[in-house]
């Protein structure tokens, strides 16, 4: 079986808006892209986790910044046919005072080092689903700002333009599923199951 490694945050690990549990296996976005990779001889390893960063630490949670952890991945899982890179959200906190822009420069860090470690490899760019409006009021997440939202609407542009640089696919997440209304911040149910099959149409249909 070929691989594809599937390296994002808490819409990749599959977090429950407002539940702050973990959807099942098959309702996750990643657990309905292996079904059907599977007949192309593919398996996918999800490696979602809350609160990731592309290069900001976390000054509660450790692990957080995705450059730290990410070539140990690529070489644990070595060797990887397919990667699908979606991160983003959590570095429009507040507390690092990121734009796109800045936000981007992150992307790129992690772009090289999979082009160090894992030089084969076909890469999937995803700019991740925009923050809801109300995210950042009381009741859902603070750590964000009206401003947080801004941004995340601006990751998409700013990603389609280094995969265009760095002749890498691409897909905008915010094409084909949105936040919740429960949390403002995470795919629902029907979200994963679109994106998922957006992801899949880019990796094996065009």
């Amino acid at each position: 079986m070929k691989n594809i490694l599937c390296f994002g945050d808490s819409n990749t690990y599959g977090y429950i808006p407002g539940n702050r549990g973990r959807y099942d296996y098959e309702v996750r976005w990643t657990g309905i892209l292996n079904e059907r990779a599977r007949e192309h001889g593919y398996r996918v390893i999800e490696e979602g986790l809350v609160g990731r960063t592309t290069i900001f630490e976390d000054p509660l949670r450790d692990g957080r910044r995705g450059v730290e952890v990410l070539p140990i991945i690529l070489e644990t899982h070595n060797p990887i046919d397919k990667i699908v890179l979606m991160l983003g959200t959590n570095d429009c906190k507040t507390l690092y005072g990121a734009t796109a822009g800045v936000i981007g420069l992150g992307i790129r860090k992690l772009l090289e080092q999979i082009r160090r470690t894992s030089p084969d490899a076909k890469i999937l760019l995803v700019s991740p689903i925009h923050l809801g409006e109300r995210v950042w009021e009381e009741g859902f997440d603070t750590e964000f700002s009206k401003n947080s939202v801004g941004v995340s609407k601006e990751l998409g542009d700013v990603y389609e333009a280094i995969a265009s640089e760095y002749n890498i696919e691409f897909l905008k997440a915010s094409d084909y599923a949105k936040p919740s209304e429960e949390d403002q911040e995470h795919m629902n149910e029907e979200g994963h199951a679109s994106f998922a099959n957006a992801v899949y149409n880019k990796l094996f249909v065009r």
